[in-house]
């Protein structure tokens, strides 16, 4: 098989992540305007409340995925395939135990449905056979995953996403014919299915053909050590896998418990910017894990310090330049794609920002607790944070309605891993005081407000047709942001290093070339 660099991989990667994602992302859009024109509202609620039931039900993962990945990074470094086989078969058989056990648990909570969904939704479908093909959905990509996280440890990310976009963008032009025609909700979601197999085949049989190693019957099981070592880190992992799902997963329950299911689904258009936002930038974040795995397995403690620094820049460049995209943009985005009916008071993209910058700014701190294996470090606080959002959401939610159960999110976050899992990864992975990261955290909250409030005052004066407003907004927006980030940056250590590695990037696209 081919060897590349880390460069190599990672720019492969982040191209086939953005440059796809950009594209299924305004196919997305289009689909998702076609959904708003073609069906009611209640079924935009009906998608946000089984997504956030079905990714409660992956609970079951139990952090086995981030666990073998990381067991990963050393083998295949090493060019060892006698252990990554074995690896791979412990994650195969473990997926497919958790597959079944999430299709069995899932089935037994449908009768709780109506307990949930307090008014009847304005749909024409039964609600429970819509609950039992997403479920199917999420069921049989656990037959399949193990192979496609094979070739992420690998640095070849690049082929999984593009299989994955590939497919949907298919899909995607396949449901808008559907809905235009039909008017169909359940021929929506039967093209999803389909679509749901053939990526998860194609995958599989890709990273077959890459790793032949891993269709070997006669694979050697790990040592009793090794599968100590592993299920400690699952132990762990397990701990914030409980914890992300109960602070990201619960807020479409509440509202739709609180406010119906009309409001969720209003909500879920401004949700819908924010996360292909977010999405869209963590394509980066995802397309680098691999490398920079590889980067702490072979560098010295400076050099990985120096990394971070790096990436830590650009963690707050990009996630705060969108985030301030989202306070002063997206509801005329969601005037012009869906309606000034759909359209929410300045105050819930402002706490959707808050939200989306805090958790965003927390990116390469992410990547360094799991790629230099962290995971045990705050496993218990972390499910501290999920309580204490289902709390909060219910207090704050009764008095505050939607505004309330997204700041719950926040001031859940603020009172635990916000500030420790910084710390954790400074004392425990770089041997650093976390006051460093402290400082540089308010540095960037002061560059940020400056450049909110340059933002306010260019931005809020300016009324136009509303399809120029989006335009001239996200332009000026934009500029804005990057011209005060490089003014204040541009002398900095970790800047230089922006300019290293992107003559790096180009030296490596010229010479290819």
């Amino acid at each position: 098989m081919e060897s590349r660099s880390r460069t190599e991989y990672s720019l492969l990667n982040i191209i086939a992540g953005v440059g796809g994602y950009i594209i299924n992302t305004i196919l997305g859009f289009i689909c998702r305007m076609v959904f708003v024109k073609c069906l009611a509202a209640d079924y935009l609620g009906v998608n946000g409340l089984f997504t956030n039931i079905l990714s409660m039900l992956s609970l079951a993962e139990l952090g086995i995925g981030g666990a073998i990945v990381y067991a990963l990074y050393k083998p295949l470094a090493e060019n060892n395939e006698k252990k990554t086989a074995s690896l791979v078969k412990v994650y195969g058989t473990a997926y497919k135990v958790i597959g079944i056990t999430i299709g069995v648990v899932g089935t037994l909570l449908m009768p709780f449905l109506d307990v949930i969904i307090t008014e009847q939704p304005n749909i024409s479908e039964s609600i429970y056979i819509l609950y039992l093909l997403n479920l199917f959905n999420t069921v049989i990509t656990y037959f399949y995953s193990y192979r496609s996280s094979l070739l992420i440890a690998a640095q070849q990310n690049y082929i999984v996403v593009g299989i994955n976009y590939i497919v949907t963008i298919l899909q995607s032009i396949f449901q808008m014919i559907v809905l235009v025609v039909t008017h169909n909700y359940m021929a929506y979601i039967l093209i999803q299915t389909i679509g749901t197999v053939i990526y998860n085949l194609t995958v599989s049989r890709v990273a077959v053909m890459r790793f032949p190693c891993i269709a070997d019957k006669n694979v050697e099981p790990l040592p009793k050590n090794e599968k100590q070592s592993l299920f400690k880190d699952i132990r762990d992992l397990t701990f914030y896998k409980v914890s992300g799902l109960l602070v990201n997963s619960t807020d479409n329950i509440l509202i739709t418990f609180f406010q119906g299911l009309a409001t969720t689904g209003i909500a879920s258009n401004y949700t819908l910017l924010v996360n292909t936002l977010n999405s869209l930038l963590g394509q980066v974040f995802n397309s680098l894990t691999a490398s920079i795995g590889n980067h702490n397995a072979t560098k010295s403690e400076d050099s990985k310090f120096e990394m971070f620094n790096f990436m830590n820049l650009m963690n707050f460049w990009i996630f705060g330049w969108a985030a301030l995209g989202i306070v002063f943009c997206s509801s005329d985005l969601v005037r012009l794609c869906f309606g000034e009916e759909y359209v929410l008071p300045l105050k819930i993209p402002l706490v959707m920002a808050l939200n989306f910058y805090t958790v965003g700014m927390m990116n390469a701190i992410w990547t360094y607790k799991h790629t230099l294996g962290l995971f045990r470090y705050g496993r218990f606080l972390q499910i501290i944070t999920g309580i204490l959002n289902i709390i909060f959401s219910v207090v704050l939610g009764k008095s505050l309605g939607l505004f309330g159960i997204l700041f719950a999110t926040f001031i859940a976050r603020a009172c635990t891993n916000l500030w420790y899992d910084p710390y954790a990864v400074y004392v425990h992975g770089f041997s650093k005081s976390p006051m460093l990261y402290l400082v540089k955290y308010i540095q960037y909250l002061v560059v940020l407000g400056i450049t909110a409030g340059g933002c306010y005052i260019v931005l809020t004066p300016i009324h136009m047709p509303i399809f120029a407003q989006v335009i001239v907004k996200i332009l000026l927006c934009s500029l804005i942001c990057n011209i005060v980030f490089y003014i204040i940056f541009r002398k900095t250590p970790e800047f230089q290093k922006l300019k290293e590695i992107v003559k790096n990037v180009l030296s490596i696209v010229f010479r290819r070339k």
